[in-house]
């Protein structure tokens, strides 16, 4: 594919300016302030697509933030690959731990992006990956090598659950035909092994509330006499897990798909420091669920975690007072075979039992996502594999992704195709943190090894 590599190598900076100038733009799906950022950012995803050579480009709207569609069919009998992605970011807060403003991005060279890595919300999830599709499609046009179809969906709302998402799939079965789905939203273990995510954890996000008295309190007057609600919160959270660290939601784990002897050996093959794990985080040990590794708890195990807790005075100086109210936010990733619904309903009675007299709780359920697990003997992961050796000169590894992605089980239902999670991100890269960056090595490595995808996967269909 010398013609369309070529063209990539003699455009890089081409290619990274056209990122910059995206990642300057606040798409914050989650913040109705940035609706307008949002919109613009999908006409500027139209305006790339047709830049690139893609027909048949709208924007199209949902009931919240649009979804940007374009298609590219040089011919039907040949096969057709959906390209999904997003457009919309993470809030950059807190804005005070950015070393650099969240939406003016910079390049830095870091010990593990020496080469130098983009610093900007969304520069790994998912701009500048959706992006790499972009652009490796542009190249094939440029170079006349496109080998099959394409057809392009980059959406404004993964970040707040892709809610509108389903309800536009379900009302484009015809327009959204295809023979898989190429997404990369996902990671890789490292920049010198390449590898690709063949599960995903599934999730339920909920928000909880506790309520005390009918208003704030003097703390002097009324401390000792009424239940204050952060202390209960924190007292309630604080028993869903047992001292080993097993969260105690009774039928939690009724579901839970385990691992073989066999499969958990072939995890443990993929290389992992323990002590670069702790280094890059600044810990001093690790923390989990006892009789796993570490591997293991980030992908094979579901969790429960307080994503945010709030209540009382929290401004400057002092205010004594007995909070009316205290919240929090909580996250549960879920392994196959757990059923979100039914999770949040275990926890919702669960939550209920344990809180005591003087007290009222209440638990509003967000958006949450099957658990997914893609096949590694079809074509679409061995054409991605194929890719992957082409360009890194390694076998990539098959793995387990804590993540979710919620959309992969979503799209299997509706649409009745799988997926191939292609991601070139890093676990270091700070997605949903301060400080988010996508090494320049792994966003060129992108745009290098899609077209082979292309090429392989039309190949192994045709034979």
């Amino acid at each position: 594919m010398k013609n369309t590599q070529t063209y990539i190598q003699e455009n890089k900076d081409k290619f990274l300016n056209e990122l910059v100038d995206l990642l300057k733009i606040p798409s914050v799906s989650a913040d109705l302030a940035f609706k307008n950022d949002v919109r613009k950012t999908a006409e500027e995803i139209a305006k790339f697509m047709k830049e690139a050579g893609a027909d048949k480009i709208e924007i199209c709207e949902t009931a919240g933030h649009p979804i940007v569609y374009s298609e590219k069919m040089i011919d039907p009998s040949l096969p057709t690959i959906l390209v999904y992605g997003h457009y919309d970011v993470q809030p950059a807060d807190p804005i005070e731990l950015w070393t650099s403003p969240a939406f003016e991005p910079v390049i830095k060279k870091t010990e593990i992006h020496p080469e130098g890595a983009i610093f900007a919300r969304g520069a790994c999830d998912d701009k500048g990956q959706m992006f790499m599709h972009l652009k490796a499609f542009e190249a094939m046009m440029k170079a006349d090598e496109l080998p099959c179809n394409v057809k392009f969906m980059i959406e404004g709302e993964e970040e707040i659950g892709s809610e509108n998402l389903g309800t536009f799939c379900k009302a484009n079965h015809e327009r959204l035909a295809a023979d898989i789905i190429l997404v990369s939203d996902t990671g890789m273990i490292n920049n010198e092994t390449p590898s690709i995510t063949t599960g995903l954890r599934g999730l339920s996000y909920l928000e909880v509330e506790v309520t005390g008295p009918n208003r704030d309190l003097h703390s002097g007057l009324y401390g000792g006499c009424v239940a204050n609600p952060i202390n209960v919160l924190a007292k309630m959270i604080g028993s869903m897990h047992d001292e080993n660290n097993h969260i105690t939601i009774p039928g939690f784990y009724d579901k839970v798909q385990e691992l073989t002897d066999a499969e958990r050996a072939e995890m443990a093959k993929a290389p992992f420091s323990l002590d670069a794990y702790k280094k890059a985080l600044d810990l001093t040990d690790i923390h989990g669920e006892t009789g796993y590794s570490t591997i293991e708890r980030g992908s094979i195990r579901p969790t429960l975690d307080v994503n945010g807790i709030w209540g009382g005075y929290i401004g400057e100086g002092a205010k004594t007072v007995i909070p009316s109210k205290a919240y929090a936010k909580i996250s549960m990733r879920l392994v196959p075979n757990q059923v979100p619904n039914e999770i949040t309903e275990l926890f919702t009675n669960y939550f209920n039992s344990i809180a005591p007299e003087g007290v009222k709780v209440k638990v509003t359920p967000h958006h949450g996502g099957d658990a997914a697990v893609t096949p590694i003997d079809s074509i679409g992961y061995a054409a991605a594999s194929k890719a992957c050796e082409t360009t890194f000169g390694k076998k990539a590894i098959p793995v387990r992704s804590g993540g979710s992605i919620p959309i992969v089980s979503m799209f299997e239902k509706e649409l009745g195709l799988k997926t191939v999670l292609l991601g070139f991100g890093l676990d270091s890269d700070a997605i949903h943190s301060p400080n988010e960056h996508f090494g320049l090595f792994n966003y060129y490595k992108g745009i290098e090894t899609i077209p082979y995808f292309y090429k392989y996967f039309t190949e192994m269909s045709q034979n």
